[in-house]
């Protein structure tokens, strides 16, 4: 089965405070200049929580698509379980 990718509002995506913790400044830049010269190329992974998304792979290109005052990011929506 083939996940179809989506575009998803920014503001409804929740990062996981845990999560927030691997965040390294160097790699959203390093990110950021790529999404500006070839675009997002790979989809970041978020799983549904009512009416907010979770991330659940992409933390990087989200600081990053936030960076650049993007307001929509592509994703896949997954059926992760909780950790």
């Amino acid at each position: 089965m083939w996940m179809k990718a989506q575009t998803f509002a920014i503001k409804d995506i929740y990062v996981p405070v845990k999560r927030r913790s691997t965040l390294n400044p160097k790699t959203v830049h390093d990110i950021a200049e790529s999404i500006l010269e070839v675009g997002q190329q790979a989809p970041i992974l978020v799983r549904q929580d009512g009416a907010r998304y979770v991330l659940v792979e992409g933390l990087h290109r989200l600081e990053a698509c936030k960076q650049l005052g993007e307001e929509t990011i592509i994703g896949f929506l997954v059926q992760a379980k909780r950790h």
